[in-house]
């Protein structure tokens, strides 16, 4: 396989595209398939069979047809890949069986098919300096939206540093040590409560208006966990010249980011993590006031969010593990203050397979 391939499967998300664009359509089960049995109570119980499942995945991969997989497949598959990210219970039984090599190798010529097109070379570029776009979701009733704070961001990042150092404190002496213990808490590893911009380009496929076809930011519809928001508001942001930007392209690109900014987080990322990935481990975050001294900006490619996102992956020059959560493909942070914003578009959603926008 190609080097994009096998980092496509190498990643939870990146083989549950590979999956999707394989048993869309396949009934109301969808995959794995379930052999239904009599339970205690005289209910009927699925459960899942390895041969069944491995014969069964293998049947779909045959019968499709991948060179009739055209762009609105993928973009579907990655929606749906991106939208069942979770880091704070255990994987669902497709991503736990998938973590097989060897059912995952089933879904090699998927991945070079994926990998291949013309439509997801951009998945590998580097940020779009010359299109970027904050897109804020409303809150309240009537709704409400919050433009996104472009000044003070350095300031607001030490407060997010002093607040989760808090959090790791009192996870660690309020917390228990018994893994299987059914508490959650902060569970991702971005600067999600602080007032970091957060910005990705247009791409095709995701608006029309009266029939015509419209790119619109990426953000609208690559959301983890989405809660299927109708409206939403995006602004257009001014890059500044000479922005220093950090490429994520991969798993070893973030844990080496990682290594140079380490937050430490065993405490309050223990039971989370222990169930997204199945590690007892010593747990890092990275420090995104530290990196602020570095970089202007990080930004995640869509290769590197499939195959980085819900990993334990070891930190260079430690014995401790992190995990890349609550981010999003072509997701870049900005770590310093912004040029004013321009004048924002209005966006209903149209409708949902496969997602569609318009501006309002």
């Amino acid at each position: 396989m190609t080097s994009r391939a096998d980092a496509l499967l190498a990643g939870p998300r990146g083989r549950r595209l590979c999956l999707q664009i394989v048993v869309a359509g396949a009934g109301p089960w969808g995959w794995p398939p379930l052999t239904w049995r009599q339970g205690v109570s005289g209910y009927p119980v699925g459960r899942v069979e390895a041969l069944e499942v491995h014969a069964s995945l293998a049947a779909q991969v045959a019968a499709t047809d991948l060179s009739s997989i055209g762009r609105a497949d993928v973009l579907q598959a990655l929606v749906t890949s991106v939208d069942g990210a979770m880091y704070w219970q255990p994987p669902d039984d497709a991503d736990q069986l998938l973590a097989d090599p060897a059912l995952a190798a089933l879904l090699a010529p998927v991945a070079e098919t994926v990998t291949a097109a013309p439509d997801t070379r951009w998945w590998a570029d580097p940020l779009a300096r010359s299109d970027q776009h904050a897109v804020a979701w409303p809150a309240g009733d009537p709704p409400r939206y919050t433009s996104p704070q472009t000044a003070g961001v350095h300031a607001a990042l030490r407060d997010w540093r002093t607040d989760t150092g808090a959090d790791e404190r009192r996870a660690a002496a309020d917390r228990p040590r018994d893994l299987d213990a059914l508490l959650s808490g902060r569970w991702w590893c971005t600067p999600a409560t602080s007032a970091v911009v957060v910005t990705s380009r247009r791409i095709p496929g995701v608006a029309d208006l009266d029939g015509q076809e419209l790119p619109a930011p990426a953000g609208l519809v690559l959301v983890e966990d989405g809660w299927g928001w109708a409206t939403a508001r995006s602004w257009p942001v001014p890059v500044p010249a000479g922005a220093r930007v950090h490429e994520v392209t991969g798993p070893d690109d973030w844990a080496a980011l990682v290594g140079r900014h380490p937050l430490p987080a065993t405490a309050s990322r223990r039971h989370d993590w222990y169930r997204t990935t199945g590690q007892d481990a010593d747990w890092i975050l990275p420090d995104w006031s530290s990196m602020a001294e570095e970089f202007d900006a990080v930004h995640l490619t869509v290769d590197g969010y499939l195959s980085t996102v819900g990993r334990a992956l070891p930190v260079p020059g430690t014995a401790a593990h992190t995990v890349l959560a609550g981010a999003a493909p072509d997701a870049t942070w900005w770590l310093t203050d912004l040029p004013e914003l321009r004048e924002p578009t209005h966006w209903r959603r149209l409708d949902d397979d496969p997602p569609h926008w318009a501006p309002i």
